[in-house]
């Protein structure tokens, strides 16, 4: 008879090794590999011979199908990221960092559909009941219906949710806090979470209710857990945002349903999460605009345009290699400006110290802000603000020449909508709107704003000299 074959897998990373050890070579933490059964719990077999399968119907491409189901939330936000509410059956699971206050936003949507009429379940695992109504207390959400429970175990949780009639959605806080009888293993390990966590989908999947996880983030701002977990459910946001300001992102990155890299833009008062419908005044309202090294960038997050300042800060280092600090952007992306603004306009910047902040701690993602960037960094260098009305998009490739990005009428759109009557854009950009009456500078390459910059800065020093 063959040894029966095990092996030792790492509970923090869900690292394989083939023997154990006091150290995961994945993850570099001590005392976390555990020897389990491979042919036991999930993905392992029954320990005997597979009946043969039987073949099922395939079908076409083709042919009618229906919209999927909704919850409408009536927070618009919420309903944005989500592509328009929970879809029937679904499985979402939202991260973030502690505090960051995905647990009033999942309770003030709890009490928004409680009282349309849904029925709501609310699952804490890390909180007793008291602790909850408490929080209920402070947004205005005791009135409403929702029921709660404070759980861990899952099959305890799944004999619940089994209880009277289906409910329409299902919050689980946290997926980290579950554990189950079938595994054996601490609550928050690897094997524990993957069993709580495809347990909630299939009662999700089998009944039709629509199931929310919460999960914790790791300090590189991961959900924690196995990365198996994102691709089993339907979609995943991440609630971001900085507690030195009051606004805070629901932000999408994986939907089944609809549209990824939306967002949904709130801001944290005392008595809950308020909507934001128009973001870029929050991200401007504290602009500056006579100040050197500032630009407005008219950025994208899905279909959603958005404003945000860019602040640059160049100063002569003293020290034998200059600092680059970044805080909002892509670091790799700061010194790839900084080398083709040396190599192809003559910006020297090798003895001067730079420091890159997006306004309001928002977090920047597309390349279309690399002229945004430049033009902050020329100005900052040169001692002269950029013209206050005016928006900044397109993107530097290594060679110095403007690329177009997408959606250039949405941009422009929305910067005219908030007072901007010009905006420097790539020279080859396509979908104009007609009807505009903002004036635009369009730019073949990085030189050609370079000197522009110039020449304005030149202007403010001497005024007699005609451009």
């Amino acid at each position: 008879m063959a040894k029966p074959k095990t092996q030792f897998i790492c509970q923090n990373c869900g690292t394989v090794h083939s023997r154990w050890a006091g150290k995961c070579d994945g993850c570099g933490e001590w005392n976390t590999i555990v020897e389990e059964d491979p042919m036991g719990g999930i993905g392992g077999g029954p320990g005997k011979v597979p009946k043969k399968g039987r073949a099922v119907a395939l079908t076409t491409l083709s042919g009618e199908t229906e919209e999927a189901p909704r919850v409408h939330t009536g927070i618009s936000e919420l309903d944005r990221a989500t592509g328009g509410g929970f879809v029937r059956g679904s499985a979402v699971l939202i991260g973030g960092d502690p505090g960051i206050g995905k647990s009033t936003l999942l309770m003030q949507a709890a009490a928004a559909l409680s009282r349309r009429g849904h029925r709501i379940i609310y699952v804490s695992g890390e909180e007793a009941v008291a602790q909850v109504r408490l929080r209920a207390q402070r947004l205005g959400a005791a009135d409403s219906d929702v029921l709660l429970a404070a759980e861990t175990n899952v099959e305890d949780i799944l004999a619940t949710l089994a209880e009277g009639k289906r409910p329409d959605l299902v919050i689980i806080d946290s997926i980290q806090t579950l554990w189950s009888d079938t595994a054996d293993s601490a609550p928050g390990t690897v094997t524990q979470v993957r069993t709580g966590v495809q347990a909630m989908i299939r009662f999700a999947k089998q009944t039709g209710a629509a199931m929310v996880l919460v999960g914790h983030v790791t300090k590189e701002g991961q959900i924690a857990g196995p990365r198996v977990v994102e691709h089993m459910v339907d979609a995943v946001l991440y609630f971001e945002g900085d507690r030195g300001h009051h606004y805070r992102i629901l932000r999408t990155v994986k939907n089944r349903f609809g549209p990824t890299d939306e967002i949904g833009v709130f801001e944290m008062s005392d008595i809950g999460l308020r909507e934001v419908t128009n973001p870029s005044e929050l991200f401007l309202g504290e602009r500056n605009a006579k100040s050197p090294g500032a630009a407005v960038f008219a950025g994208m997050e899905g279909t959603r345009p958005v404003l945000v300042e860019v602040q640059a800060l160049v100063a002569p280092t003293s020290l034998g290699t200059p600092r680059r600090a970044v805080v909002g952007w892509d670091s790799s992306r700061l010194a790839m400006i900084l080398a083709v603004l040396e190599a192809h306009c003559g910006v020297r910047l090798g003895q001067h110290d730079v420091y890159l902040n997006i306004a309001g701690g928002y977090r920047i993602t597309e390349p279309a802000a690399d002229i945004a960037i430049a033009s902050a960094l020329v100005s900052s260098l040169a001692g002269t603000a950029l013209p206050s009305d005016c928006v900044y998009f397109g993107e530097i490739s290594l060679s110095g020449a403007v690329r177009p990005v997408s959606q250039t009428a949405q941009r422009l759109k929305e910067a005219e909508k908030l007072g901007f009557a010009g905006a420097v854009l790539p020279a080859s950009s396509s979908e104009l709107p007609k009807s505009s009456t903002s004036r635009w500078t369009e730019i073949e390459d990085l030189p050609d704003l370079v000197s522009r910059i110039a020449r304005s800065a030149s202007r403010l020093t001497n005024p007699q000299e005609d451009d």
